[in-house]
């Protein structure tokens, strides 16, 4: 035989053996496989969403958390660990080591404020922990929340360059938004959206699901590849709105806290000074604006107080049964001892069911008071398939006990979080509690020291930011040690704070006002911790000091510009290349749901919605297209061989029904809104150009329909209407549904109405 030409490299990297004509002539070469140490961890990280401070049993809360009391004995307690005062940022700088605003996640992952600092999106010059960790040789997966991808990009057509499976993450199973209903949940798998496994009748619940999903991922890479080691990141919608629990739990918790939140506060405080998580003599601070001493509420009012913390309790103590499960598995599989198991809260307890609490999430984020006789006549649904509750501001102050306001705030309510680590193999001390002051940005840079992982300078080839966090691992040997953090800045949506050298100065800030009409307070946290003595007229020049390190830290972190504008405004703009741009929308029945993020922007407009159909008989009906659950939306049908249109108004329904019976065959069933006014109308039928039947719609919603978003042919997960039962899929031919929607609010007929 010929001689072969010499070898040269492949695409698959240098070939260090030898290649000749034949295998006889040849030397095979294999390359040498990645592995960790034998002795690599596992780790696990749990992250609760909306959890005050002092929520768990083992940081002075009377709730029913025996898991999460049980790492917190076999391992360390946080008191002085601090997030981002909001989800989606908490979850980025969690994931990457950095400041959230330098990684392009001022705020939520719902918007784009056309600012580095505010894309809604983490730059890919932030490489995150789960693309570390794959690189290094871990399987790597995430279940639950995820809020970390631009919103309108969560649909069928992508793009899918910050979903999980892009940002490191093998296996992902759970929810993309920022909430979802927990009997009823929009699921995606992977790159794709499920329905639920099972319904509420069949005792479905989403934390279950979780854990489920969590133990079946664990489970499959351990019977295959043992000696690998897996990174779990478990991210739960509890106890976020709407707090939903099984019946079983709402039923333990029943007259647990008529006592009402100040007693509540003061029980927990003196448990917290008691067990060390709180040092001798912290006080408990005043009460927040807005909280009305317990005893003075009405009978309804406390009435209706109580039975929503029952729910808030029930969804906790649920929750964390189900954490249970999950280390018990990881206790049979032989992986406990070796698992480093992360627990922390993203933010503190939210403010966001206003004064007297909710039954509507949709109605807060609208800006709309719930009127109270109607919730109370309501109390049973709470916790149920059939409400959204959220707690009032009472419930959330006794959340984060002993600190001052809430959830979006930068005062301690909002930042001081729990946060549990427990590594049965690794950690000299348990049971203890840490006082150094830490943020969440130092949880990346503390996995990466104790595992002998190097964040990576440059990433697919782009330059990396440097790690902003410091390592705490110092502190699993040293209770005392002082912290090695300098300083860390606090901003969201203008409140603003800066902690440097055990001294903190904060600002609240009222949305719409000058930034520079903020008063700032001053706090030396070494000796008050809740934030009760403000020395900022004793203490100008440390102030001055402190306000000075803020700018600086501003600049340095991507702070800039400063951004008050709220939720509720910013969900009406759709970033640049959104497809809530266009103005026609043409849907085929079969397609996946569709976030609400991506849909028709129906809202406050002028629009119409055509359904091409064939019906062989009469008795062909069901659904056309449904949005939105049992707090607001609409939904199109066909019942009873009629065309129905019902607008769901926070619990009010307008409904627009057909006065002649629908002929059989081909028809273009249409709907049609026609503004008389701002947020109010006329509803308008027709069945192929011919007028069917009108009715007033004196109210629709201003800015946002709610979080569960849109079916073709179809109503699934939480129902849109009462009136069938079910998915009520159209049993009749379905062609195509097409919306046409006025290019903006002003216009009450954008097109030509059908008279």
């Amino acid at each position: 035989m010929t001689n072969a030409s010499p070898h040269t490299p492949s695409a698959s990297g240098t070939f260090q053996g030898k290649i000749g004509t034949t295998y006889e002539e040849s030397t095979p070469w294999w390359p040498e496989e990645q592995k960790l140490p034998e002795d690599t961890p596992n780790v696990v990280v749990i992250v609760l969403d909306d959890v005050g401070f002092s929520d768990l049993g083992c940081f002075g809360s009377d709730i029913d958390t025996p898991a999460m009391d049980a790492l917190a004995t076999g391992g360390l307690r946080y008191a002085n660990f601090h997030t981002t005062t909001l989800c989606s940022p908490t979850r980025a700088s969690l994931l990457t080591g950095r400041n959230h605003h330098s990684v392009g996640m001022r705020m939520l992952s719902n918007f784009d404020t056309g600012f580095p600092s505010g894309r809604g999106r983490i730059t890919t010059a932030a490489a995150t922990l789960p693309e570390v960790l794959r690189d290094n040789g871990f399987n790597t997966m995430a279940v639950g929340k995820w809020h970390l991808a631009p919103m309108e990009q969560t649909t069928p057509s992508g793009p899918y360059t910050q979903w999980p499976l892009s940002r490191g993450f093998e296996r992902y199973y759970g929810f993309l938004e920022a909430e979802t209903d927990s009997f009823y949940p929009e699921l995606f798998y992977d790159n794709h959206a499920v329905d639920p496994p099972k319904t509420p009748e069949e005792g479905y619940h989403l934390s279950e699901d979780l854990v489920d999903r969590s133990i079946e991922f664990v489970r499959d890479q351990t019977s295959v590849t043992p000696d690998k080691p897996f990174f779990l990141y478990l991210a739960f919608g509890a106890a976020h709105a709407p707090h939903q629990a099984p019946q079983e739990y709402l039923d333990k918790y029943r007259g647990r806290f008529d006592h009402g939140w100040d007693a509540e506060r003061a029980t927990r405080h003196a448990r917290q000074i008691e067990r060390g998580i709180l040092p001798p003599g912290t006080e408990l601070a005043p009460r927040n604006p807005g909280v009305v001493p317990f005893d003075e509420l009405s009978d309804d009012e406390r009435k209706l107080a109580v039975r929503l913390q029952e729910a808030y309790a029930a969804m906790l103590d649920h929750t964390d049964h189900h954490i249970g499960r999950l280390m018990e598995f990881l206790e049979q599989i032989g992986q406990m001892e070796n698992t480093i198991t992360i627990l922390l809260s993203d933010n503190g307890a939210s403010q966001e069911g206003g004064q007297k609490g909710s039954l509507n999430p949709t109605a807060f984020q609208n800006g709309i008071a719930e009127d109270l006789g109607e919730m109370v006549a309501r109390i049973d649904d709470i916790g149920t398939t059939r409400a959204h509750a959220n707690y009032p501001w009472g419930w959330a102050q006794a959340g984060n006990t002993p600190f001052k306001r809430y959830k979006q705030n930068t005062h301690e309510g909002g930042v001081r979080c729990p946060l549990i680590v427990q590594w049965p193999r690794g950690l000299p001390h348990t049971g203890e509690v840490r006082q150094q002051f830490h943020h969440v940005n130092d949880i990346v840079p503390t996995l990466f020291e104790t595992l002998g992982v190097q964040a990576p300078e440059v990433y697919n080839g782009i330059p990396q930011l440097p790690i902003h966090g410091v390592s705490m691992a110092y502190t699993f040997g040293s209770p005392t040690a002082p912290t090695r953090k300098e300083a860390q800045y606090f901003e969201m949506f203008g409140h603003r704070a800066i902690w440097h050298d055990g001294w903190k100065a904060v600002a609240f800030h009222q949305r719409g006002t000058s930034f520079d009409e903020d008063q700032w307070e001053l706090y030396h946290h070494d000796t008050d911790f809740s934030e009760c003595n403000d020395l900022a007229r004793e203490r100008p020049e440390q102030l001055q000091k402190m306000i000075a390190r803020f700018w600086v830290e501003a600049g340095k972190y991507d702070v800039l510009p400063l951004d008050d504008q709220g939720f509720a405004y910013r969900a009406k703009i759709p970033r640049p290349g959104s497809p809530r741009l266009r103005t026609t929308f043409t849907y085929y029945p079969g397609m996946a749901h569709l976030p609400i993020a991506a849909v028709p922007p129906v809202m406050n407009r002028a629009h119409r919605i055509t359904a091409h159909v064939d019906r062989a008989t009469a008795s062909d009906e069901g659904v056309l297209v449904s949005l939105g659950n049992i707090s607001s939306g609409y939904v199109l049908y066909v019942k009873d061989n009629r065309l129905v249109y019902e607008y769901n108004f926070l619990g009010t329904r307008y409904t627009v029904t057909s006065e002649e019976e629908l002929p059989t065959g081909p028809a273009e069933l249409t709907f049609e809104f026609v503004k008389t006014g701002d947020m109010r109308g006329v509803g308008h039928l027709s069945v192929s150009g011919r007028p069917a039947g009108s009715a007033d719609i004196p109210r629709v919603l201003p800015h946002f329909l709610g979080w569960q978003g849109l079916d073709v042919g179809r109503d699934t997960l939480s129902p849109s209407s009462s009136s069938y039962e079910g998915e009520f899929a159209f049993t009749g031919t379905f062609e195509k549904v097409v919306f046409t929607v006025a290019p903006d609010e002003e216009g009450a007929e954008p097109f030509e109405r059908i008279d």
